[in-house]
């Protein structure tokens, strides 16, 4: 029988405290108390001595106890409690505490788990309160997702009665016998578009999931199988419908569109690096880009560094604290995949979200079934996922962003990105090149295989529905993760005991060995030999699944007892599951049975080319008809909490961002501890060089002008790396593109003008791009509150990241405001450039007057920018981004909890009004503090370009700015400022 450890403090316990806040507003009451106890459920038979012992290493003597329940004996906790809510997982939900549970009982008690064996963990809340069963449901309710978790809720009586909660144990049952399934597609077109959308059908009629696949794909398949002459097997349908996803292959991209026979991705995004990469010749910094996991720039004569940011959005709008953990994890080991294996030393991350203070409940089902969770619940959920996979990995994450649009309601967008660090040659070899040789193992190793994955890759190229499986869902493990990526980049990669690596993630091994497969010409597979979390699975599901902590490698035969051995001792699994050849062929095989033979040429290449039409979106241009503000006080401090611009301090603190102890400039900055856009680290402390990381993105100017909007995004994104001490010559960029019905021709010519100002501003700026990713299909399509039909799509959402090399930390710059008396500078134009800015979206007023980006003259200003930073004249420096030029003198005074004395009168630009003045988004604007003593230098740098003096720093503890006619606009108190930045969070 399994035994439940059930442990509970006995001193005061911040998590029930938390818990208790949180749990009162969404009820909107009071409650008398919250306790918690940790519960793991022991299936296996042990003394009870040996029990004991466990719980010993389970508990702390000092501030908690613990009781062992074999069978039903009453049990009061020592505490008054109205109702218990037990919280654990489903059966087969990867339980990353208990795993570690697990490891620490073999280890502790020498036992072996065996066959169904195993440990599982929950945990109950007790709630001690006035409540009516309405609002404990709504209570249980927000504290479980039942897409992975099961909640059992039980009152006093009950519990009493019961002799406390029941001992579940979640295990996986599969009954069925594995079977491989010929599919018939000598059938009509409706038929192939039904088997495509809906998947291949099971016996009762019901369908296993998206293949992502239309009828142009669907034919071409069935004609390919015509000319073998027998029917594609199930493993093989699923295998294309992995392969050929968009998630995968990033068709939309790749496909001619109009007059643009080679595809936006082609035309736009690597042929502007290609073209920038050329024209530098020699001090060309690019070392790796498009080709493999992550891209790579030097970083030093010795090491490279490497970068890439994915997205995560469908998996974390079903389970948010899944999908982000298996997102931080999964681009993590992009990192490790790069090359022979970099190891990751940063991360990132950037969120979307809707209000999160207003609930507007939507439903994926009809009659008001299979809800969605709140936006509050999916930022929550999100933020942890990515604590706990950043924190528990041991990789700081020291830059992130977060922006809110009620378009993200029915779809988040979750960004993650790794940085990675790489020495330039590992015994004499480039390290950036791989490749799997004829006749390599293929090796499997990390985590096991299990449902928690299938159709991951499908899933994410469709909009979300009714039909998204919930298995589509993993819950990454950073422990084992960590333990994989020490034991393969800290030995195995330096004694070059493989020949090529490669991550298992969006369609698992079904892509991984695929792609490492084209490396030496083809593969075979023993697909039995897979090691499975439990008994079961059917062979597609095997190859399919995106189960976590798994990487794919080609490790020669004579290499392999050392390798393996190496990985016993370090505790990782690794098992070999076939054999890389050249015979052309993906040759998978199931208990000696042939299950799939495709062409390497047909797998990876036989995607017919989908020719797309665009159609052009016109633009309604507005007269701007807004009345002057009768109190500008007031608007600023509306301005300041407003969700766009109000600090997030509350997500950067979660996040270490000082582990590895290379932090040079953090992301709260100044004493006021004010978000910053750019962060700066050191990845190897015996050197003063740092990477430089910031970002930028423009979705509120997405319907007006995408052009702009990706202009906005790239010039921001490098200004913000200037104004923090950036090269303007060793800046890469990185693009994600996250888009909405893609397949609709107004979408399409969105997102060729967005693909077009990719070029044009990288190419003038001269900044490559290095990696990105894109996102098609993020849409909902459901229901609202009163059960009709509704679908809302993200704004069209272009994120750019840039990246840069810092010679010296010394000379970074920070966002605040140093020292009374220095000098404050307004660098760059304004004007009446008002739409689609914060200022109009506090009035609630929409203007297609939006700013235009001059990138010749700002080149130019940021050149000479920057050689004032290397010369350090610069004091502070703060791009200007939303919120205008208002809200970044406020940030620079939060900053450096010094007051401002500012004129309006001598910005440069064309502006009529003293509101427009302060918030117009005109791009390429950065504001400077210098020294007085720097002031003749500096300005004899910035000659010919466009900057004035517009104010000082003081001692007064007050934000003063005077309009474009002298009069006082703002005299406010700092401490003001300071609450109305803070205010919008401070509960969270």
């Amino acid at each position: 029988m399994a035994t439940r450890i059930e442990i509970t403090t006995i001193i005061s316990d911040t998590r029930a405290a938390v818990r208790k806040k949180k749990l009162q507003t969404i009820i909107n009451k009071l409650l008398a108390d919250c306790h918690i106890i940790d519960v793991y459920t022991i299936d296996k038979s042990l003394s009870l001595k040996q029990l004991e012992t466990l719980a010993s290493r389970l508990a702390n003597p000092l501030t908690q106890t613990c009781i062992l329940k074999k069978q039903k004996i009453t049990i009061k906790p020592p505490f008054k409690f109205t109702y218990a809510i037990e919280i654990g997982f489903l059966p087969g939900v990867t339980d990353n505490l208990a795993t570690t549970t697990k490891e620490i009982t073999q280890d502790l008690l020498k036992v072996s788990f065996e066959n169904k064996e195993n440990v599982y963990t929950s945990q109950i809340t007790f709630i001690h309160g006035n409540l009516s069963k309405q609002e404990i449901i709504r209570i249980a309710e927000s504290l479980y997702n039942p897409a992975i978790q099961r909640m059992h809720l039980k009152s006093y009586t009950e519990f009493t009665k019961d002799g406390g909660m029941d001992v579940v144990v979640p295990l996986v049952r599969l009954n069925q016998k594995p079977t491989v399934s010929l599919i018939d597609l000598n059938v009509s077109d409706d038929e192939l578009i039904t088997i495509g959308k809906s998947g291949i059908a099971n016996t009762d009629g019901s369908r296993r999931g998206p293949l992502a696949l239309d009828l142009i794909y669907m034919k071409t398949i069935q004609n390919y199988f015509k000319k073998l002459g027998r029917k594609p097997t199930d493993i093989e349908l699923e295998s294309l419908g992995q392969t050929w996803s968009e998630h995968c292959k990033h068709t939309i991209f790749a496909d001619p569109i109009d007059d643009i026979q080679d595809g936006l991705y082609k035309t736009y995004i690597k042929r502007a690096t290609w073209e920038i990469r050329k024209k530098k010749g020699n001090n060309d910094f690019c070392v790796s880009v498009f080709t493999d996991n992550s891209g790579a720039i030097a970083f030093d004569d010795t090491f490279l560094v490497t970068h890439k940011v994915e997205t995560h959005n469908s998996p974390s709008a079903l389970d948010p604290f899944g999908g982000a953990i298996t997102g931080i994890v999964g681009v993590n080991r992009d990192a490790i995949g790069f090359g022979m294996g970099a190891k990751p030393v940063a991360n990132f991350y950037g969120y979307c979200f809707a209000d999160p203070r207003v609930d507007k409940p939507l439903y994926r089902g009809e009659k008001k079934t299979s809800p969605m969770l709140s936006s509050r619940r999916i930022m929550e959920g999100v933020i942890d996922g990515v604590n706990a996979g950043g924190n528990q990995s041991g990789i700081p994450t020291p830059q992130g962003f977060i922006y809110f649009d009620e378009r993200y309601r029915g779809k988040p967008l979750v960004f993650v990105g790794t940085v990675g660090l790489i020495p330039r040659k590992i015994k004499g070899k480039p390290s950036h090149i791989k490749k799997a040789q004829d006749g390599d193992y293929i090796v499997m190793v990390g985590g096991r295989v299990g449902k928690d994955g299938v159709h991951g890759a499908t899933f994410s190229s469709e909009g979300l529905t009714s039909g998204s499986p919930s298995t589509a869902v993993q819950i990454g493990d950073p422990i084992t993760q960590k333990k994989l990526s020490d034991a393969l980049i800290k030995e195995a990669r330096d004694l070059l005991l493989y020949n090529s690596i490669t991550d298992n993630g969006a369609g698992g091994i079904s892509c991984s060995i695929a792609e490492m497969a084209n490396e030496s010409g083809g593969c075979e597979v023993n697909l039995e030999k897979v090691p499975l979390k439990y008994p079961g699975l059917e062979p597609w599901e095997i190859w399919v699944s995106e189960s976590q902590e798994r990487m794919t490698l080609a490790v020669p035969p004579n290499k392999w007892k050392i390798f393996s051995d190496l990985m016993q001792r370090r505790g990782v699994e690794a098992t070999v599951i076939g054999t890389f050849t050249k015979n052309g062929k993906c040759h998978v095989t199931y208990n000696n049975k042939t299950i799939m033979n495709i062409d390497m040429d047909f797998l990876h290449d036989g995607l017919p080319k989908r020719p797309m039409t665009t159609k052009e979106v016109p633009v309604v241009k507005q007269v701007l008809d807004i009345k002057e503000p009768n109190n500008y006080h007031k608007t600023l401090t509306q301005m300041l909490s407003r969700l766009n611009i109000t600090s997030y301090e509350f997500i950067t603190q979660q996040y270490d961002y000082i582990v590895q102890g290379g932090a040079a400039l953090t992301p709260l900055q100044g004493r006021g501890r004010v978000n910053a856009d750019t962060s700066v680290f050191r990845p190897i402390l015996s050197s003063q060089k740092g990477v430089l990381l910031s970002q930028a993105l423009y979705p509120s100017y997405s319907e007006s002008d995408p052009y702009a909007m990706a202009a906005f995004s790239i010039d921001t994104a490098v200004r913000n790396a200037i104004a923090a001490g950036a090269n303007p010559d060793a800046i890469a960029l990185l693009d994600n593109f996250c888009w909405c019905s893609s397949n609709e021709p107004e979408r399409l010519w969105q997102l060729k003008q967005a693909a077009k100002a990719c070029y044009d501003v990288a190419v003038a700026y001269e900044t490559p791009y290095i990696s990105g990713k894109d996102s098609m299909f993020n849409d909902f399509k459901g229901f609202d509150m009163n059960g009709k039909p509704n679908t809302i799509s993200i704004l069209p959402t272009l994120l750019i990241s840039s990246i840069s090399v810092v010679n010296d930390i010394a000379d970074v710059v920070s966002l605040d405001a140093k020292m009374p008396g220095d000098t404050l500078y307004l660098l760059g134009e304004t004007n009446d450039e008002l739409g689609g800015s914060e200022y109009l979206s506090l009035l609630q007023v929409t203007n297609a007057n939006i700013p235009q980006v001059n990138t010749v003259k700002n080149k130019n200003l940021y050149t000479a920018l920057a050689k004032a930073i290397q010369k350090q004249l610069v004091a502070s420096s703060l791009s200007i981004s939303r919120g205008g030029l208002a809200v970044a003198l406020a940030k620079k005074a939060i900053g450096g909890q010094l007051g401002l004395a500012v004129s309006l009168k001598k910005i440069n630009g064309n502006v009529s009004r003293d509101d427009y003045a302060l918030y117009s988004e005109s791009q390429g604007r950065i504001l400077v503090t210098i020294a007085k003593e720097n002031r003749e230098a500096f300005e004899e740098l910035l000659q010919g370009n466009a900057y004035k003096q517009i104010g000082n720093i003081t001692k007064e503890n007050k934000l003063v700015i005077k309009g474009l006619q002298g009069n006082e606009l703002i005299n406010l108190d700092l401490k003001n400022a300071t609450e109305a930045y803070r205010e919008t969070f401070k509960n969270y």
